[in-house]
């Protein structure tokens, strides 16, 4: 964090919001409440290393688990032999689709993914057989006694091939999109056309073309990208006495996982127990199931609790990652740089199965545009299946990948015109009231032009022959390697602005349920909260402490551990935990209240004679509004204890049209724009990014520090898909599954970034807050690359940008 942020950082501690924008008006009245920055209490533990994450798990007589997954990316299965790996000793079981007790198939929103293969693979790496042993070693020496007789077949790797070939083979044979009305068949799990103004009613491109001062197409190719946690997937299960499971397991969304399970065991969802682990990560990896089935199937064979830790390989065949995508646009603009019309396709790689794909088509397409007044638009976006690794959620949720071709053709537009690039993102940026691409009016504060002239303001870094030593390694390109020695290095500067759509969209009954109790415990009153939310490293467990205390004026808040007892808070994932589970504590709150009050008027106390909105809780008792207090809650409560539950659902959103795209599909929007300095060795090719400084609107700082660790951590993802991060697939196989070959920024890949942050709230929002986590990945990715551009005046249509693109042939 720089001087700046800290300082920041302090001022919105205090209460003082950043940049004169309106706070909510709501101040905690307790040390640690909403708008404070508490210490995490699992931070102390996690910086020891003295945390239990999922993979630390062990019971005495547990067994091993491991998996037998496919060499080929296509095959059919002849036939598979288990016999000679179940008679290696200490081997309890081996297990093929045969075995599967209940429905053979599942999936997060279309049920096309077989717990173990049956008649065919579709990907390298797909589950064929699972074995428990008493050693992880001799599991894995059974498996490979495993005999399994494949007809190899050729993969099907081209997206596009797979889009608009009609000979192409089909990767399932019945290719079911989530959405029926969005699916056109073949290979295309969904298409989503979106049309606006002139092509709405019928006109092409080259009318509007024959306006436009300047029109500029292009190119684009995002990547796969892998999220990269570092606590590879694990759980451990247990079998239960009823006939059931116990799974201790680290995961996004605990009820999503039952509701998957529990069909393919064939038990009632009451007896899959689901407890979340200790999670190292997930940035959308562990929205889908990996091992659990696998884990409860051999629990129950054995009768004794089994446990899996996947190795880094098998974490890279194991979890989905980020679509990558190809996408084609063009965009014309009049002489002074307003924008008439686009034109997109994007093709998004969904891999194997469909996960995600059709909603992170939902997202592509509606946002397609980006954070811009387009009157007229035409946009294809499609998702398709192909042989390659299966992808699904990601931070940015295809909201990245389109990002990254509509920033590159603004940079295009405003050279041709010669404009400025934040001048041109000004003229055309949208604000409270415009509609986007769907029709959808924004209702909420959307400062663009504010944040851009913020950003544009901005002390840059000094030059570098400004520097103490310019010759430092350090601060050159290649690093402490001294591969470059400063000849040839350019400096440039570019910007990135990413609109993103934050909750679930498109009718998703998005909701949570937070059940509180306030009870005296040791002569001090003290709060329980209860939710099945998922903390995977975003704070979520510090924030539903805030809420309680600040609603309730208690100090002493205790979280209970996320599990299926309670009911469903939803994915930690959308950006959504603050908003929906913040929102369903707070009505729990707000009802423990209320029942308090009651209470002091059923027992004849002072203040039994005001009414609620004369009350307060403040300091561990009920005051007047006048601050006076009236009677410790110790005194209210006795011996009762007071416990609420409740549901908190936002706004509702509806499906695009299958053929005009419109509709209000989206609950919230959030931005964030950066500004990126990088330093460019020409001759070599190689990168260092000097500054990367974000301005974001976050609606209200509930936990400030919190706050900058997500605007970081977002923009050190943005920064890796921008230079390095990239899952290599060749002919459906990926070439790179490690963190020796497959690369993720460090401490010295990541430079110093000056934050600023805005307040504007949304008042549709719980505390007028909204997600902060996924814009920065959005908007540093195109930033940085602009910012290469700049430097190198290559047109660097692809990324990750590698060395080759800088001194070579473009891609």
């Amino acid at each position: 964090m720089t001087a700046s942020a800290r300082g920041r950082a302090a001022a919105a501690r205090a209460g003082a919001g950043t940049a004169g924008a309106a706070r909510t008006g709501l101040e905690s009245s307790t040390r640690d409440g909403v708008g404070a920055s508490p210490r995490r209490p699992d931070g102390t533990l996690k910086a020891a290393g003295e945390f239990a994450f999922s993979s630390d798990m062990w019971m005495e007589d547990m067994l091993w688990g491991t998996t037998l997954r496919s060499p080929h990316p296509r095959a059919r299965i002849r036939s598979i032999d288990v016999s000679a790996a179940l008679a290696v000793p200490g081997v309890h079981a081996v297990l093929t689709h045969e075995d599967v007790p209940g429905e053979k198939r599942y999936g997060l929103e279309t049920r096309d993914q077989p717990v173990l293969a049956a008649d065919q693979v579709r990907y390298k790496g797909e589950p064929v057989a699972i074995a428990a042993a008493d050693h992880p070693e001799i599991a894995r020496r059974a498996l490979d006694r495993v005999r399994v007789e494949y007809e190899v077949l050729e993969p099907v790797c081209d997206p596009r091939r797979a889009a608009f070939d009609p000979d192409c083979p089909l990767v399932h044979e019945e290719a079911v999109g989530a959405h029926p009305e969005h699916n056109p068949g073949g290979n295309v799990v969904r298409r989503q056309p979106v049309r606006t103004g002139a092509f709405a009613h019928g006109a092409g491109a080259a009318e509007l073309r024959a306006r436009a001062a300047a029109v500029v197409r292009g190119t684009y190719r995002v990547g796969m990208q892998d999220q990269a946690f570092l606590g590879p997937e694990s759980g451990l299960a247990v079998p239960a006495p009823d006939g059931g499971v116990d799974l201790y397991i680290a995961t996004q969304w605990l009820h999503v996982d039952q509701g998957q399970i529990a069909p393919c065991l064939g038990l009632d969802p009451d007896r899959v127990r689901m407890t979340l682990a200790g999670v190292g990560g997930a940035f959308g990896a562990r929205e889908d199931l990996s091992m659990q089935i696998h884990a409860c199937m051999l629990a129950l064979r054995t009768g004794r609790p089994v446990k899996f830790v996947y190795n880094r390989e098998e974490s890279f065949f194991g979890h989905v990652h980020r679509h990558p995508a190809t996408m084609r646009f063009e965009h014309g603009a009049d002489a002074e740089g307003r924008l008439l019309y686009a034109t997109l396709e994007i093709v998004l790689d969904g891999g194997a199965y469909a996960s995600t794909t059709a909603a992170v088509v939902g997202v592509a397409s509606s946002l397609g545009l980006g954070p811009y007044e387009i009157p007229n638009a035409s946009i294809d976006a499609y998702g398709v299946y192909t042989n390659n690794p299966p992808c699904g959620a990601m931070r940015g949720f295809g909201a990245v990948q389109a990002c990254f071709g509509y920033e590159a053709q603004m940079d295009r537009l405003a050279a041709e015109l010669g404009l400025h690039p934040v001048e041109l993102r000004t003229r055309n940026a949208l604000s409270q009231g415009s509609r986007i691409a769907t029709g959808q009016r924004i209702d909420m504060p959307l400062p663009m032009a504010e944040m851009l002239a913020r950003s544009r303001a901005m002390a840059l870094p000094v030059a570098r022959e400004a520097l103490p030593d310019p010759a430092d390694p350090r601060t050159l390109p290649g690093g402490v390697a001294g591969t470059s020695r400063g000849e040839g290095v350019v400096r440039g500067v570019g910007y990135g602005v990413g609109l993103k759509n934050l909750c679930f969209s498109e009718t998703f009954d998005d909701y949570s349920t937070a059940r509180v109790r306030l009870e005296v415990v040791g002569g001090e009153p003290a709060v329980l909260v209860h939710t099945a939310a998922a903390e995977v490293g975003q704070g979520l467990v510090t924030l539903q402490g805030q809420i309680a205390r600040t609603e309730l004026g208690v100090e002493r808040v205790t979280i209970l551990p996320a599990d299926t007892s309670v009911g469903s808070a939803g994915s930690s994932s959308a950006s959504r935990q603050s908003y929906v589970t913040g929102g369903a504590v707070k009505a729990a709150c707000e009802a423990v209240r209320r029942r308090v009050f009651s209470l002091v008027r059923e027992r004849g106390l002072a203040g039994a004679d005001h009414p609620d909105d004369d009350l307060a809780l403040e300091g561990g008792a009920v005051v007047s509004a006048d601050g006076g207090v009236l009677a410790p809650l110790a005194d209210v409560l006795g011996g009762a204890a007071v416990e609420e539950t409740r549901v908190f659902r936002h706004r509702p959103t509806r499906m695009l049209d299958p053929t005009t795209g419109q509709g209000d599909s989206h609950v919230q929007f959030g931005m964030c724009v950066h500004r990126a300095v990088v330093d460019v060795d020409v001759d070599l090719g190689l990168v260092k990014v000097v500054a990367l400084d974000a301005v974001q609107d976050v609606g209200r700082a509930m936990h400030p520090r919190q706050l900058l660790g997500q605007i970081h951590g977002g923009s050190a993802q943005g920064l890796g898909l921008a230079l390095m991060e990239e899952v290599h697939v060749a002919d459906g196989v990926i070439r790179n599954p490690s963190f020796t070959d497959y690369l993720i920024p460090t401490v010295l890949d990541t430079p110093p970034m000056g934050v600023e942050v805005l307040e504007h709230a949304d008042p549709h929002a719980p505390y007028g807050l909204r997600g902060a986590g996924e814009p920065p990945t959005l908007s540093s990715t195109p930033a940085i690359v602009a910012a290469v551009r700049d430097a190198t005046g290559r047109t660097l249509a692809r990324a990750p940008v590698r060395p080759e693109d800088i001194v070579g042939v473009e891609h």
